[in-house]
C-alpha cells in the first residue's frame, strides 16, 4: 500500500514539473505573471493634467510605479519602447467633504487622486488596457492640505501603484 502511495505522488510530482517546464509564462514571488519573453518595461514620466496640481505628484507616482517593478521583477527598466510599456498621467486631484458633522460642517475631508494609464504587452496584447485608476485617503477636517498632502499623496500614490502593478501582470 505505501508502495503505490509513493508511486502515485512520485508519478503527480513528475507531472507538474513537466506541465511548469512546458509553460511560457513566468511567476515571481509578487503574484506577476509576466511573459517569458519580455525582457524590458517603460515607465515614462506621468504628467499631471489635473485642474488642481500637487508639485510632488508626477515624480512621486512615476517613481513609485518604476520602483514597484525593479523590485518586484526582473525586467529591466528603458526610456521607451518597453516589451511591458506604460503611458499614463494624473487626471484628477480633488478634495471634498468626506463625513458632515450635525452643524453641517465637513468632519473629514478625503483627497483623491484619479491617474489614467495605458498599459501595452508586446507579447500578450490581450492583457492590454487603456482605463482609469482612482484611490484616496481622508484625513480631519481641521488640518490644511498643503500641511499633510505629501504624505496623503504617499499613501495614495501606494494603492494606486498596487493597482495598476495588479492589472498590468497580476492576471487574476
Amino acid at each position: 500500500m505505501k508502495f503505490r502511495t509513493i508511486a502515485a505522488v512520485a508519478a503527480l510530482t513528475f507531472a507538474t514539473l513537466v506541465g511548469l517546464s512546458a509553460c511560457t509564462v513566468k511567476y515571481s514571488f509578487s503574484g506577476a505573471s509576466i511573459p517569458l519573453e519580455a525582457t524590458t518595461v517603460s515607465i515614462p514620466y506621468f504628467p499631471n493634467n489635473a485642474p488642481m496640481v500637487a508639485p510632488t505628484l508626477s515624480s512621486t507616482l512615476t517613481d513609485a510605479l518604476q520602483d514597484k517593478f525593479a523590485r518586484q521583477t526582473k525586467l529591466q527598466l528603458v526610456d521607451s519602447g518597453g516589451d511591458l510599456a506604460f503611458e499614463g498621467e494624473v487626471t484628477n486631484y480633488t478634495s471634498t467633504p468626506a463625513a458632515i458633522t450635525s452643524a453641517e460642517t465637513a468632519a473629514m475631508n478625503r483627497l483623491t487622486i484619479t491617474v489614467k494609464v495605458k498599459f501595452t504587452n508586446v507579447y500578450e496584447p490581450q492583457n492590454n488596457y487603456n482605463k482609469s485608476f482612482s484611490a484616496f485617503a481622508e484625513y480631519d477636517a481641521n488640518q490644511l492640505l498643503q500641511d499633510i498632502q505629501d504624505s496623503l499623496i504617499t499613501e495614495i500614490v501606494e494603492q494606486l501603484v498596487q493597482d495598476i502593478f495588479n492589472a498590468a501582470v497580476a492576471n487574476w
